[in-house]
């Protein structure tokens, strides 16, 4: 909690700080990265960078944060440093990084923000950062724990032992540990990261969600190669630099790098009814989390909706109605924009998905995962139907630009 001087003086000066955030995160990761060039080539998601995403996302968490510190809204608190938190722990950060962070965020801050930076408002600013850094090394020390390593060792090998074609765009590897052992197991809705050597020699690092049930032993995971492509704002962003390098050059007997399982979109221990929403590569978090109900044989209402472009594009389309098939009480609703030669029928239709005509139970417990502005509609849809914002759960492929987001 933040002594009163400095919440008062947080209060009065983050006004100024949220209008000159962009510009400070901005600054703060070039000062960075030009004195831990390796921070950059071997730690950080080079095309997030490029695009400003991660700078959107850390500008919104320490906004949210601060604004959070004023508000007091412990739910909304725990669930922005969770996120943060398990995506840490899966690329294996440290205590000591978090000094490094702090050096040159506040360097930037004293920069843009200049003579308004006094003696009091650089220590009340320096109280929150770590009240947050503190919190989230408490945080992850426990995953750390969890897992069973010490903290920051997150890192094996694994081989693959089978790579199968999912879509037209979109692959899957089946993981298995290099000397016969079990793999840790994982809670169906989990991510692992890999790391892969790039030609240029950087290291990069993507996180994958476990497509397959925990019961299965080995990890699955699934990739779909992301090709550039034009952004809302008509600028192009380019081709995923892991996803092409795992698409084109990963094959059977290969050697991958990955971490330990972490994420925090994992299926309640309760028997609320089930709404799994997803678009496009999205489905693999719910692939897992259905790969586990059925082989519990679990009794719940389970619905199942999915949005991709065309059939052809989905990922485990089959292996997605064999999963519903197997649970009593599931249901599934797809939408393809496209639905070539196929016509409409129940289950199956074109367009995007509307949840308007979806029948949803009370204390339903809705899971996401898809892009941004797919979940965040889906979101504004589910609310209007009722469900409460405690209960709807999402996963976000890349920079979290959701948890900072008004509830």
């Amino acid at each position: 909690m933040l002594s009163a001087p400095a919440k008062e003086i947080i209060r009065a000066t983050l006004p100024a700080v949220g209008a000159a955030i962009g510009d400070i995160t901005a600054l703060f990761y070039r000062r960075m990265f030009a004195a831990h060039p390796e921070l950059e080539r071997d730690l950080f998601n080079r095309g997030n960078q490029r695009q400003g995403d991660q700078q959107k996302a850390l500008a919104g968490a320490i906004a949210a944060f601060a604004a959070l510190q004023l508000e007091p809204d412990q739910d909304r608190v725990d669930l922005i440093l969770s996120r943060i938190a398990n995506k840490h722990a899966s690329l294996g950060i440290r205590p000591e990084q978090y000094r490094i962070v702090h050096k040159h965020l506040f360097d930037a801050i004293a920069e843009v923000l200049g003579d308004a930076v006094t003696a009091e408002v650089a220590t009340a600013w320096d109280e929150l950062y770590w009240l947050m850094a503190d919190t989230l090394i408490a945080m992850e020390a426990g995953l750390y724990r969890a897992a069973g390593v010490a903290d920051g060792h997150v890192w094996r090998q694994t081989r693959v032992r089978e790579r199968r074609q999912e879509s037209a765009d979109a692959v899957s590897f089946v993981l298995t540990s290099l000397d016969g052992a079990p793999l840790p197991s994982f809670a169906p809705g989990q991510y692992l990261s890999v790391g892969v050597r790039l030609e240029d020699g950087a290291r990069q690092i993507r996180q994958y969600s476990l497509s397959s049930a925990p019961s299965a032993g080995d990890w699955r995971i699934t990739v779909k190669r992301v090709d550039p492509h034009t952004l809302p704002d008509e600028s192009i962003a380019p081709a995923g630099e892991v996803s092409n390098f795992l698409y084109r050059n990963v094959f059977e007997g290969d050697i991958l790098d990955v971490t330990t399982p972490f994420g925090d979109l994992v299926l309640a221990d309760d028997d609320a009814p089930l709404l799994l929403i997803s678009a496009g590569i999205g489905c693999t978090p719910m692939m897992g989390m259905l790969g586990h109900l059925a082989d519990t044989a679990d009794p719940r209402p389970v619905s199942v909706v999915h949005a991709d472009r065309a059939p052809s594009s989905h990922a485990h389309r089959a292996e997605l109605a064999e999963l519903v098939d197997r649970l009593p009480l599931a249901v599934m609703h797809r939408w393809y924009e496209d639905l070539g030669a196929r016509r409409p029928e129940d289950g199956l239709r074109e367009g995007r998905a509307d949840l308007g005509e979806i029948a949803i139970a009370d204390g339903t417990r809705a899971y996401l995962c898809g892009p941004l502005p797919f979940m965040l509609s889906v979101r504004e849809a589910l609310l209007d139907k009722g469900v409460a914002a405690e209960n709807i759960h999402y996963e976000v492929f890349g920079p979290d630009r959701w948890a900072p987001a008004p509830a």
